[in-house]
């Protein structure tokens, strides 16, 4: 039976990867993309998701969520991975029809959760911001939702600590009071960070592959991803892409995909370490100890990369 999910996205290339993902994948059922900023501005990300929703007939529901972070000064879009409006050189016309649930997205989502209990997974591949104003608008949701998975977030393994600063994650750096309240909320969390997505690679020529074999879907992907390998080989010296938010739909899909480690996350929400996470994974008692009194996360600390490749291949394939 597939998986009901919600993608919660800033799209952006990755963001745009993973879209067609939950949409060709057997066990994904997206009933509804809800925006954040992050990648671009609020304007942009909805843009972007209406436009890939209704060019490849996903059928979802657009909803249009936050504009910026709970608490702390709007980092600005991340124009040097992503372009000036998300999908690097592929830029959707200014006066594209935005059709929308004219609900804002947190309460979308309790809406959801509360008609359909214990059915829908929020997948949440930005900024968090539009999960704890769920949280706080409607605290019930933690027992309506099946389940939560992050793209974001990393915990040193394999000496995945950052990306934005040494120790913090972009999605996380971008609101670290949400991800924290997030993360302390009383329902399932499972963490897919840079401890596993930067284990996971699209190389050039599997993008290549990816065009000549799935139609219009995977020219999409092709000419989406030209800005993203060019940032990697410039800044990164690589011929290709970490695979970060596809790896969110993957664990939906195939959660024998990845091993997890189990314990209360925090977030660190001030400070030259802002964004930086923290997972208690220990039985030991502490003096001071701001985890214990919060629900064990899953944190992905391990992916069978090469069957992911292969399944996020087999997905966009059957969409040609």
């Amino acid at each position: 039976m597939s998986q009901k999910i919600i993608f919660d996205t800033d799209p952006g290339i990755d963001d745009a990867m993973a879209l067609l993902f939950a949409h060709a994948h057997d066990n994904v059922d997206m009933v509804a993309i809800t925006t954040v900023y992050g990648n671009g501005v609020i304007e942009d990300c909805t843009r972007n998701a209406c436009y890939i929703n209704d060019t490849f007939n996903m059928g979802a529901t657009v909803v249009q969520g936050a504009a910026g972070p709970l608490t702390r000064d709007p980092v600005g879009p991340t124009v040097v991975v992503h372009g000036e409006h998300g999908l690097g050189t592929v830029e959707v016309p200014l006066d594209y029809p935005i059709n929308i649930d004219p609900r804002p997205a947190h309460e979308y989502m309790c809406d959801m959760a509360r008609e359909n209990p214990g059915e829908i997974t929020l997948v949440a591949v930005g900024p968090l911001t539009n999960l704890a104003l769920a949280l706080q608008h409607d605290p019930e949701i933690v027992n309506n939702v099946k389940e939560v998975v992050i793209m974001g977030a990393a915990f040193g393994e394999g000496g995945h600590r950052g990306n934005v600063s040494p120790v913090a994650e972009a999605n996380i750096h971008d609101d670290p009071h949400a991800a924290d309240q997030v993360f302390c909320a009383d329902w399932p969390v499972t963490i897919v960070g840079l401890d596993v997505t930067h284990q996971t690679f699209f190389t050039g020529d599997y993008l290549d592959k990816l065009r000549h074999s799935a139609g219009e879907v995977g020219e999409f992907i092709w000419q989406v991803s030209r800005f993203y390998l060019k940032f990697y080989s410039e800044k990164v010296g690589v011929d290709g892409c970490h695979v970060h938010d596809p790896s969110a739909v993957a664990y939906v899909a195939d959660p024998s995909l990845f091993g997890v480690r189990k314990g209360p996350v925090r977030v660190v929400t001030e400070g030259p370490a802002i964004g930086m996470t923290i997972q208690k994974s220990d039985e030991r008692f502490y003096h001071h100890d701001e985890w214990s009194c919060f629900r064990a996360q899953q944190v992905c600390v391990e992916v069978d990369n090469q069957r992911l490749l292969q399944m996020y291949q087999d997905s966009i394939n059957s969409l040609a």
